[in-house]
């Protein structure tokens, strides 16, 4: 990715030291942060991907033109747009006031970076030449597929996915009981032109995202209730 982003100019790479999936909007209050310096410009962070977005600021003295968050190992679609520490250092970053998006290749196996990195890269010129509307993030999605048989892009909505079984319960060898969460998932879609269609499809799936979590619609009819309680 910082490769590919390279051909358009400077690029800092700031991020954390280990995984951190689903490490959601997190930032680390309770303990100090260490910074790393790997090499020039390339940074590695004890702390979430929210820490490294608001310390890459400070490292670079100054907000960057753009920030693109990723590439993460593993789709980010529908609801677990909540969960994502990719998505939400993006979404950290538009906070800032500062253009962002976030990528994920979709599958498992051997990634091909390559594909979602050079695809990074003409959606990042294009930010850079248009912008985007205030307080709004883009949520990226690649197949992990070759480029050939990508087949195109599509801009979408989040579907819906929920899992059964989350909790696995186990008992360890002393009898105590213990658990994972986990589960397996199942797609739920309400909807057409959702990200997860797109990606069924073998097309890459660009979800603009808004900060205002706001339900203006709902919001007009609870009016009624502020009398009531």
């Amino acid at each position: 990715l910082a490769a590919a982003l390279k051909e358009l100019g400077e690029v800092y790479v700031v991020a954390p030291d280990r995984e951190r999936n689903a490490a959601g909007h997190a930032l680390t209050l309770h303990k100090p942060l260490r910074v790393e310096k790997l090499e020039e410009r390339v940074y590695s962070i004890s702390g979430t991907p929210t820490d490294c977005i608001n310390l890459g600021v400070r490292i670079m003295k100054g907000k960057p033109h753009l920030v693109v968050a990723g590439i993460n190992k593993g789709e980010n679609l529908g609801d677990d747009v909540t969960y994502s520490g990719t998505v939400s250092a993006a979404m950290e970053a538009t906070l800032l006031g500062i253009p962002s998006f976030a990528i994920s290749m979709a599958g498992e196996g051997d990634y091909r970076f390559d594909v979602a990195a050079q695809f990074a890269k003409r959606l990042a010129l294009q930010i850079l030449k248009q912008s985007l509307p205030k307080d709004t993030l883009l949520n990226v999605n690649v197949p992990n597929l070759p480029k050939e048989k990508i087949r195109g892009v599509k801009f979408t909505c989040l579907g819906r996915r929920g899992y059964e079984d989350v909790i696995v319960e186990k008992v360890d060898p002393r009898g105590k009981k213990y658990y994972w969460i986990a589960g397996n998932r199942i797609i739920f879609e309400g909807r057409t032109n959702t990200d997860f269609q797109a990606l069924q499809g073998d097309k890459i799936s660009v979800t603009p995202l808004k900060l205002d979590l706001t339900d203006y619609e709902t919001l007009s009819q609870l009016k009624s209730w502020e009398s009531q309680l």
